[in-house]
């Protein structure tokens, strides 16, 4: 089987049909939670090889990942022990924006730059905060691109992040920002990325 984190096409099929499924479950507006994003994460790591086979679809700091500290780059994620109660939080607000946004964008409305900008923000500040709180051991920059979408594609947005293979446009220093718990530069390449998928 190939290595989780190679761009194989056994990873490309599983992200096609993950982004497929998300897809249906944004347009039907179904409930978001840190629980489905770790489904997501089990699917797209489905018929893959991790170096431990526990890690798929599991969180730093749970049984079997209690010492997995990550680093990118110059980046360190949040401390394993620090990943539940970070996610139990992160899960709360993005609650609350979810509900917000439901509310005051019908499903089907065209949107206009109000509420495009409003969506990009909360596609910005959830992609942000899970790149900071780097809840898996690895496969934490595909997951915060496929929440991205799925904010994207619940309000009639394009798919506009790009999973496989990583963006290069800018995002990996956007994603360097995130982890030291800045959001705006993530918000100035989300705002790039959704103009080249509006133009396509």
């Amino acid at each position: 089987m190939p290595d989780w984190d190679e761009d194989s096409p056994q990873l490309r099929d599983n992200l096609r049909a993950l982004l497929r499924a998300i897809r249906d479950a944004a347009r039907r507006r179904e409930a978001l939670s840190v629980e489905t994003i770790r489904e997501w994460h089990r699917l797209m790591l489905d018929r893959l090889t991790p170096p431990n086979p526990h890690w798929s679809g599991a969180f730093r700091g749970e049984p079997g990942l209690e010492g997995i500290e990550v680093r990118v780059g110059r980046g360190h994620g949040l401390p394993a022990k620090k990943v539940h109660a970070a996610l139990q939080h992160f899960e709360e607000r993005l609650d609350k924006l979810v509900s917000y946004l439901d509310h005051h964008i019908e499903a089907g409305t065209k949107l206009d730059g109000d509420k495009i900008s409003a969506v990009l923000h909360a596609c910005a500040w959830a992609h942000a905060e899970w790149v900071r709180i780097h809840p898996f051991a690895n496969g934490n920059g595909r997951s915060a691109r496929l929440l991205a979408n799925a904010l994207a594609m619940r309000y009639g947005l394009p798919p506009f992040a790009r999973l496989r293979p990583r963006p290069n446009d800018g995002y990996g220093e956007a994603a360097a920002a995130a982890m030291r718990g800045d959001s705006s530069p993530t918000l100035a390449w989300m705002q790039l990325a959704l103009r080249t998928a509006l133009e396509d």
